[in-house]
Formats: structure tokens, sequence, C-alpha cells
């Protein structure tokens, strides 16, 4: 496909936003594949493009808190290796399913977090007590959550953060920053998947990993330096705009 450079710039730019939202509350592939899609690529072509782009920003944003001490490799390995099996799963399913269940579903998941955050204003704040074990967690989750990045994809990141913090106790820092972990790891292995098949703009989906690189720097030292207030702020507004973005795509077809 050809693109002009109105095209290439819209690409660009989503991208560095997209990386810098989704370094701080997950949620960046809201802004990223609408835009890809509005320049009139094809969903699986897109969605493999996405991926590709996505994955350059997840890694920074890992590289960038894992530099910083906040990510535990030694506790989320077994997260990683369960998200890399599911987001196999997932991956190879979308390309031959349609997600419509997940559509219908997934907004009143997002609904519900959204409420459980905003009425507990302190949650995310401090580490408390896990209600889970965190193998357990890892392996249950890493499982669902990289099936679901893989196979549909939007608040997968939401989804972590949120399952972190209320079901093993970590504070939302430490939980957007292992998410990042995860959510790369699901990244990577569905973008070979759809490498595989053949559904991805080489040229675009650099482009756009350049502009991801550089948001998703700035939006994670954002999550180092700022306060988990600002944080939570940011983690709303994203699951708000997930779920109003979720319902009206649904609707408009």
């Amino acid at each position: 496909m050809e693109f002009d450079l109105i095209a290439y710039t819209v690409f660009f730019s989503a991208a560095f936003l997209g990386g810098f939202i989704d370094s701080i509350a997950g949620g960046g592939g809201l802004i990223t594949l609408p835009a890809i899609m509005a320049m009139g690529v094809p969903p699986h072509l897109a969605l493999g493009t996405n991926k590709l782009q996505g994955s350059f920003g997840s890694f920074t944003a890992t590289l960038n808190f894992a530099k910083k001490g906040m990510i535990d490799f030694k506790e989320t390995f077994i997260g990683v290796v369960f998200t890399f099996i599911g987001a196999c799963v997932g991956a190879i399913f979308i390309l031959f399913l349609n997600p419509d269940f997940l559509r219908i579903v997934i907004p009143f998941l997002l609904i519900a977090i959204f409420i459980y955050t905003l009425f507990m204003p302190k949650v995310g704040e401090i580490d408390r007590r896990a209600r889970m074990k965190h193998k357990i967690f890892y392996i249950v989750f890493g499982f669902i959550l990289g099936f679901y990045d893989g196979f549909f994809g939007p608040g997968s990141g939401s989804f972590w953060t949120f399952a972190m913090v209320a079901l093993i106790g970590l504070n939302m820092k430490k939980s957007v920053a292992h998410t990042k972990l995860l959510n790369f790891t699901s990244n990577i292995v569905s973008l070979g998947v759809f490498i595989i098949g053949g559904q991805v703009l080489w040229i675009v989906g650099i482009l756009m990993g350049i502009g991801q690189i550089l948001g998703a720097y700035i939006g994670s030292n954002l999550v180092i330096k700022k306060e988990v207030k600002f944080i939570r702020v940011m983690f709303l507004i994203v699951v708000g705009a997930t779920i109003i973005k979720l319902i009206y795509d649904y609707f408009a077809k």
C-alpha cells in the first residue's frame, strides 16, 4: 500500500501519543489502531502493523522500568511464559475467527474495573496483602490475558494493572511496570503470528515504532517520577475512553 506525507504524519503522531499513554496506563492501541484503519488499511493488516509498532513502545517502557529496578523478573517469569503461550493461541485464533463475542463482554468488565477504581480512592497507593498466590496468579492471568491480547487486545494493559493491584497487592507503579513486560511478551508473540500470516506493513510499522519509542520513554519516566494519584487518574481516563470506544464501535457496525 502507498501513502502520502499527511498519512505518514498521522501514523507517526498517533504512535507517539499512543506510546506515551500506553506506558502510563495502557490503552495506547485506542489511538494507534483507529489511526491505521482510518488510512484505509484492512483490519487484519492493521492489527499486524499495530502489533509491530506497539512492540517498540512496550519494549522501550519495559527497558526503562527495568533500569530503574521496578520490575521483578524472577517473580514475573512464570507470567511471561504463560502470556507467551496464551498470546500464541489467541493470535492464531484471530486469523480465523470473528471476535464479536469479546466486543460484547469486554466493555462490561471494563465498566466494573472503572467503578471499583473510582470508588476506592486508596487503591494502588501502597503494596497490600495478596489475595492470591503470585505463581498461580501469573499462570492463570498470563494465559487468559495473553490469549485476550493476542486475540482482541483493547484494555489488556488495564486488565493486567487492575488484576495485580486487586489480587496480588502490588501498588499501581509496580503494576504498570510489570504490565509493560507482559504486554511486550504478548505483543511480540502476536507479531510473530501476523508476520507468518503476511499481515504487516513494515514501513508504516517501523515509522510508528520510532514514534512509540519516543512516547514510551517520556511516558515511562513520568510513571517513575509522579505520585500514584497521577497514574490512577490516567488509568481511569484510559479505561473510560476504552469503554466508550468499544461501545461506539459495537453500535457503529
